[in-house]
């Protein structure tokens, strides 16, 4: 059992590394939990069945596990079975509990706590720019509101995680220049920030002047090739945007940028054009 390995946020059943060690099928393992579906428990593997309570507990006696094991097991499966992202993240903090407590590695839960929120990516940018600035100068240049013990919070583990690192002389540098996350297994605290940003990038028009924000919108009708024609080059703008970014010297502030590109119709059926 991989205990705190993710599967795409799926929890490892274990056949993975029974089928590592030995011939061993998916009717096998599922008789072995009581189940009398032989196909069941791969369609849980690839996240297209849910376990339930009682197909949860036959999963935790037909892997051994007991104790914190199993705890973390629970949480999950309850994690994946959550509808949306705020529903998720009590169990997330559960599992993250379990793994610190009992010193289980959890891949990719840096990751995941550095996009929890946007404190911590701005917190990164920032405290490399503003040498020998004291936490409380840090929040104070922060648009929105932040103490200054989460910024010492968001420094410990920025550079507990290796986001940053601090020099002798209490400066900050970035390990990386960039910061990016495509697994699956951070989806839900990514959407999660995209969420919090998307908010922030409303209240904007409002809180800034025009000339200190840029914030545009179109609509339009569009066929699904010219839509991936345009989200091409709306990915194409964004990697332009971040090498601009990165080729910045002297650079005194901190901007985010999102990019929207959603639908406001169900497709047409060509029977339902007018």
């Amino acid at each position: 059992m991989r205990l705190g390995i993710f599967d795409n946020m799926k929890p490892i059943t274990g056949y993975e590394d029974q089928k590592r060690t030995s011939y061993f099928s998916w009717r096998e393992f599922a008789k072995l939990a009581g189940f009398t579906s032989p196909t069941y428990l791969r369609l849980v593997s690839e996240g297209k069945s849910n376990l339930s309570r009682v197909s949860m507990n036959r999963m935790i006696s037909a892997m051994g596990l007991a104790g914190f094991e199993a705890n973390y097991f629970i949480a999950l499966v309850n994690f994946c079975n959550a509808k949306d992202d705020e529903a998720k993240k009590p169990y997330w903090k559960e599992m993250r509990q379990i793994a610190i407590e009992y010193k289980v590695r959890v891949v990719d839960k840096e990751a995941v706590e550095y996009f929890d929120g946007w404190k911590n990516p701005v917190i990164r940018e920032l405290a490399p720019m503003m040498k020998g600035a004291t936490p409380g100068q840090i929040a104070k240049t922060c648009c929105n509101e932040i103490s200054a013990a989460d910024v010492c919070k968001s420094l410990e583990f920025l550079t507990k995680a290796g986001f940053l690192k601090k020099a002798a002389d209490g400066s900050y540098r970035q390990t990386e220049k960039n910061v990016t996350a495509s697994q699956e297994g951070l989806a839900y605290a990514i959407h999660a920030l995209q969420k919090k940003m998307t908010a922030l990038g409303g209240e904007s028009i409002e809180r800034f002047d025009p000339q200190d924000r840029s914030v545009s919108s179109v609509t339009f009708t569009v066929n699904r090739e010219c839509y991936e024609r345009i989200a091409q080059e709306v990915d194409a703008f964004r990697k332009k945007i971040v090498a601009m970014a990165a080729e910045t010297e002297n650079a005194d502030q901190i901007y985010h940028l999102n990019m929207q590109l959603f639908p406001l119709t169900w497709k047409l059926e060509k029977d339902e054009e007018m």
